[in-house]
């Protein structure tokens, strides 16, 4: 049993032990998700606000600044600061809008990806839900963000920001194909959509499917750069041509709920493109000897994705909008089904299909 496998037994048993004595075990079915809830979003603020500080320094040392370094150690407090700005500043709304639409856009585009955590496996046994269909499921969720675009671009009456929204919902859908299609020889090579399960057919192949699949590898991280609107595929919030894009006419805290769902789609796509091609929890072959726990080297790899991503945006420049429409249906689409043909080739007729 794995040291995250341990973790969760011994929270299940305490739970069970204080559901007993205050005479509400019957509950326990609702209890526990919202527990699971509560310590997922609880991570996941606090790892997206190490990460805006992680942007930033990588920045800084890309562009040779500093970055912040005024708040708290290293400027570690930075962005709690700018993110206690953010809560108390004044909500300035559109006169003219269409309010129920307008107040639920950020609130689904936030919670459309943080659904997608629920089925990342941090450790063997360290899951919210461990689905069977997991990779399908992340795929369905995550396209929810398209119609909280359209919607916040539409209610806001503004004519950037629908054009924001509209390039954006464009870009999504056009780069949501190459990205589904990257992962297709995945699910050929080990006949599942559970994310435990492709990273138990690594452990048992004993290798990566970086290796095999660096192809897909790259296109996914491409698609998913695009998907989650970062530079250099940043269009519907061009600054230059559309001020911010769709949330234009957003401030305050639902601004707030935009720009952080758009950090937690980069770990989700981040997250994923780690347990699909970098073997999860695994660790290194070399370094299988050494007492580190599977959840431990699964957030090494999710730091190194990101960085990685992070590196785009300060490497490329933006691309014009019918270069990026063209790139993904002209290169990053023929080249995933280029890559599913090949993998049919070598994976089924050369080498036979079957589990390691």
């Amino acid at each position: 049993m794995s040291i995250g496998e341990n973790i969760i037994q011994m929270v299940s048993s305490l739970l069970s032990w204080i559901y007993s004595r205050l005479g509400i075990s019957s509950l326990a079915f609702i209890i526990n998700p919202l527990i699971s809830a509560t310590v997922m979003f609880g991570f996941i603020a606090v790892f997206v606000m190490f990460l805006v500080w992680m942007e930033r320094k990588v920045s800084a040392r890309m562009q040779s600044r500093i970055g912040p370094n005024r708040v708290g150690p290293i400027g570690l407090l930075q962005t709690l600061a700018d993110a206690i700005k953010l809560t108390i500043k004044e909500s300035i709304k559109p006169a003219k809008r269409d309010k129920i639409p307008y107040f639920i856009a950020p609130i689904v585009a936030f919670v459309a990806t943080f659904m997608g955590m629920v089925v990342i496996p941090f450790d063997r046994g360290v899951v919210v839900q461990d689905l069977n269909v997991g990779l399908l499921y992340i795929i369905a969720i995550t396209s929810f963000t398209v119609i909280a675009i359209l919607t916040a671009g539409w209610s806001s009456n503004s004519k950037f920001a629908l054009l924001g929204g509209f390039r954006s919902a464009a870009q999504i859908i056009s780069y949501e194909v190459p990205l589904v299609l990257s992962v297709v020889p995945i699910i050929m090579m080990t006949g599942t959509l559970s994310l435990s399960g492709i990273v138990e057919y690594q452990r048992q192949a004993g290798y990566w499917f970086i290796f095999p699949q660096i192809a897909a590898f790259i296109i996914f991280i491409t698609s998913a750069t695009a998907e989650a609107n970062r530079a250099p595929f940043d269009i519907p919030e061009a600054e230059s041509e559309l001020i911010g894009g769709f949330h234009t006419e957003y401030s305050g805290v639902k601004f707030a709920m935009f720009f952080l769902g758009e950090y937690i789609a980069v770990v989700v796509s981040s997250a994923v493109a780690v347990t699909l091609f970098l073997g999860g929890w695994l660790p290194p072959a070399f370094c299988g000897f050494l007492p580190i726990p599977g959840f431990v080297w699964f957030l090494l790899k999710l730091l190194l994705v990101i960085y990685l991503i992070m590196a785009f945006r300060w490497t490329f420049p933006r691309l014009r909008v019918d270069q990026l429409m063209n790139f993904g249906w002209k290169v990053l689409i023929p080249l995933s089904i280029l890559n599913i043909f090949f993998t049919a080739v070598v994976w089924f007729w050369l080498f036979g299909k079957g589990t390691p």
